[in-house]
């Protein structure tokens, strides 16, 4: 019984993904198929976000392979498709976008608050050192008492 309840499960679990899409394209030559499978990891899928469009089973992603597939066809070269696709999804379908005005702040930003942190605690860490230390802090002589007493009382229980 338990054997037949295993077969089950696994049937039932092999049965989904027997159901996954994939796709099968036939490359001119072998060179496309290489820029093919550069060019969906080089680019994001915009529904999922985190994955590139060669590992996303989302119905966007299989439209941009079919889409890169004819672009190579028509003999575009990876420039050429990158662009088409970044004037279309903006430039979010780039995992790694270009270095322009909008996006000087991804490239350059997490740098620029690290400086900014470092700066600060350098800031901070100086005038700690730079503060007098007069004594100011310490205690009073009936504060020194109070403290003796407190101590000693706890100590006796």
């Amino acid at each position: 019984m338990k054997r037949l309840l295993a077969a089950a499960v696994l049937a039932l679990g092999l049965a989904g993904m027997a159901h996954a899409a994939i796709d099968t394209y036939e490359f001119a030559k072998d060179g496309d198929r290489e820029r093919f499978r550069e060019l969906t990891k080089e680019l994001r899928c915009p529904k999922c976000q985190n994955q590139d469009i060669a590992d996303s089973n989302a119905p966007i992603a299989a439209d941009l392979r079919k889409e890169i597939f004819r672009m190579l066809g028509e003999g575009k070269d990876n420039q050429q498709i990158i662009d088409f696709m970044v004037d279309r999804y903006g430039d979010f379908v780039r995992y790694k976008p270009a270095l322009t005005g909008k996006t000087a702040l991804l490239w350059f930003g997490p740098a620029g608050l690290l400086l900014a942190g470092v700066v600060v605690m350098a800031v901070i860490v100086r005038r700690r050192r730079a503060a007098p230390t007069d004594g100011s802090d310490a205690l009073s002589p009936e504060e020194r008492q109070r403290l003796d007493q407190l101590l000693d009382t706890k100590t006796d229980d």
